[in-house]
């Protein structure tokens, strides 16, 4: 990791995400969601990247997709300061992002929603995402009886299931080194701006 480094994170992002997404054998924009309860008790999934707003965008952030009625959707509507993580092994790095979510807009989510492949649209009405599930079957039950109401393409996005944007206030690019003399570098936003600073490994 150079000395002379992008002044927005966002660059050193989008130079870091293309090398991965040529060099990692799948899904190589998964990434680790952290969350809190109201009473501070932390939790984390492994969800996936379905957006970075491009230059331009002000304020620019990280959108992912959920049913809004599970854990995590919970969690996020009682406190909106999250964390994200990418690791890429094939590459030895990691990104951490800290920020607070915001919801995305109805037309984003509808936009989202109708690429899906069509029975991931028929499990968002489907599953009752983190309640307690009887069996299995049940869940198939009613994925059938879904596939019998739309036959077709035009499934409408379930109400409970939509996005946020994550926009952040913090960066830190770790880069493995021999002998676990990493790098790392931060950028914490100060106004319009960033603040770059390295970090002892």
């Amino acid at each position: 990791m150079p000395d002379a480094n992008p002044t927005d994170p966002f660059q050193f992002f989008d130079a870091w995400f293309a090398e991965a997404s040529a060099s990692e054998p799948s899904d190589a924009n998964a990434m680790t969601v952290a969350t809190a309860s109201p009473d501070g008790l932390p939790a984390a999934r492994t969800l996936l990247l379905k957006g970075v707003d491009p230059a331009g965008t002000n304020p620019r952030g990280f959108v992912f997709y959920t049913n809004k009625q599970s854990r995590k959707g919970d969690e996020l509507a009682a406190n909106g300061r999250t964390a994200l993580l990418f690791y890429w092994k094939s590459l030895a790095r990691q990104i951490r992002i800290e920020g607070t979510v915001t919801d995305v807009t109805a037309a984003e989510a509808d936009a989202y929603f109708v690429t899906r492949p069509r029975i991931s649209r028929l499990g968002a009405w489907a599953s009752q995402q983190s309640r307690s599930l009887e069996s299995r079957a049940v869940l198939e039950a009613r994925l059938a009886a879904l596939e019998a109401k739309y036959p077709g393409e035009a499934i409408p996005r379930p109400p409970h299931w939509s996005g946020y944007r994550l926009i952040p206030r913090y960066f830190e690019f770790w880069q493995a080194r021999e002998f676990r003399l990493h790098d790392r570098l931060t950028y914490t936003r100060e106004g319009a701006g960033w603040r770059a600073a390295r970090l002892n490994p």
